[in-house]
């Protein structure tokens, strides 16, 4: 039987081939979150292939977030490149061959518009058999899934859907209303000034482009301020808590699609661009304030946006969710 490559082996190829040749030096910190944007993955596969490289001694732990590579030196804070990885080579194994991400966007909106009526039970093998997949790629795309806590495996190894009713996005926005302005409190001290006028420009390019985009062109942008901007604050354990909030934002999408039809999304670069701008300008009241006003429009818009989808929609018959 031919074996399939699975994401995390392609990623730690790469970073094994990177650390081996210096093409990242030594202590070099690496990060699960920026590692999975350069490759498009999730964090799962990147942590198993970190695992999988510090059995090797090829990485190390250390007083920080992330590992270093190599055996000595660091922390060197670097923007790691794809052409440091070798992502660039001619017939180099691109990342988004992954079978799992060709049926994911599909898998997660069908979950999404289902999570709105109540917690459903998946059937690991008819999701399988649905998109004529083997059960290591209805796997992946489970546990993809899992990492934005639209689904949950129980103590029995049985995925159930989370619930995404009214109660629950209006407690996701409170948590989130809670942690993230104290997250970006300490962010906003260690977060690179190139990476923050990355985002910055990004958002003004978009900005300007409105509404002649692309729908991933939001998510990046959603994922640079909730995601990677948040994920250089010093508190772990509030960046933990804050995973399990990740599925508002992607519900949020979903069932904003949904109701609006063939309608552009609602902008909401300005909103971020505030905040960006004061962080940028090491302003922190500003930045909370603006983060707290966009939060609090955010949780808002979503209610009414569950509320016009729950008016004219009801649950379809889904092979691989049993009612």
């Amino acid at each position: 039987m031919t074996h399939r490559t699975l994401a995390y082996e392609v990623i730690a190829d790469k970073l094994r081939k990177a650390v081996l040749s210096k093409s990242l030096p030594d202590g070099t910190v690496l990060l699960e979150g920026p590692i999975g944007a350069l490759f498009d993955s999730s964090r799962s596969p990147v942590k198993k292939a970190l695992v999988t490289l510090e059995a090797e001694g090829l990485v190390r732990r250390f007083d920080g977030r992330g590992v270093l590579a190599g055996a000595e030196g660091g922390p060197l804070r670097i923007r790691i490149t794809s052409e440091m990885l070798g992502l660039d080579d001619e017939g180099s194994a691109s990342p988004k061959t992954f079978a799992w991400q060709n049926f994911y966007y599909d898998f997660e909106n069908t979950v999404i518009l289902r999570a709105v009526f109540g917690r459903f039970r998946i059937n690991e093998l008819a999701l399988a058999r649905h998109y004529n997949v083997g059960r290591t790629v209805a796997g992946d795309i489970l546990n993809h899934a899992a990492e934005s806590g639209i689904v949950e495996r129980d103590e029995k190894s049985r995925w159930w859907i989370n619930p995404l009713d009214e109660e629950r996005f209006r407690n996701i926005y409170e948590v989130r209303l809670l942690l993230e302005p104290a997250a970006l409190k300490s962010a906003m001290q260690r977060i690179p000034a190139d990476t923050l006028e990355t985002m910055r420009q990004r958002l003004i390019e978009v900005s300007d482009r409105f509404p002649q985009i692309a729908s991933a062109e939001l998510d990046s942008l959603e994922e640079d301020l909730h995601i990677t901007t948040l994920q250089y604050s010093a508190n772990g354990e509030i960046l933990e808590a804050l995973k399990r909030t990740r599925c508002v934002l992607v519900a949020g999408k979903h069932i904003q699609r949904a109701v609006r039809g063939t309608r552009p999304i609602d902008a909401f670069m300005d909103e971020h661009l505030a905040i960006m701008n004061a962080i940028a300008a090491g302003n922190y009241p500003l930045a909370e304030q603006a983060l707290t006003s966009h939060l609090q429009a955010s949780s808002t818009k979503a209610k009414e946006r569950l509320q016009a989808y729950l008016a004219t929609s009801k649950g379809t018959p889904i092979s691989y969710v049993l009612d």
